[in-house]
């Protein structure tokens, strides 16, 4: 993965998310300023947003703030593991 198709830390821990139902597009680039959400800041990227679907069961998130997580857009503690 070269320097360009890197993700951006963003937050170096998770959103925590108490979200209404509905469909949301987690931001998968890092560049957005709506945090942790999509605002098409990757455009030129190869990045693409990721669709969290929250039912009423659905209950609290943690979405991934460092973009590396590999169960994205869930937080792994891969945070814990960056450089900072």
């Amino acid at each position: 993965m070269s320097d360009a198709e890197k993700p951006v830390i963003a937050a170096c821990k998770p959103f925590m998310m108490d979200l209404a139902p509905g469909e949301y597009f987690w931001c998968s680039c890092g560049r957005s300023l709506t945090q942790p959400f999509c605002d098409g800041s990757h455009k030129d990227t190869s990045f693409k947003p990721i669709k969290v679907t929250v039912t009423p069961r659905t209950g609290t998130l943690w979405l991934c703030g460092c973009k590396y997580a590999k169960t994205k857009p869930h937080c792994d503690g891969t945070h814990n593991k960056l450089p900072r």
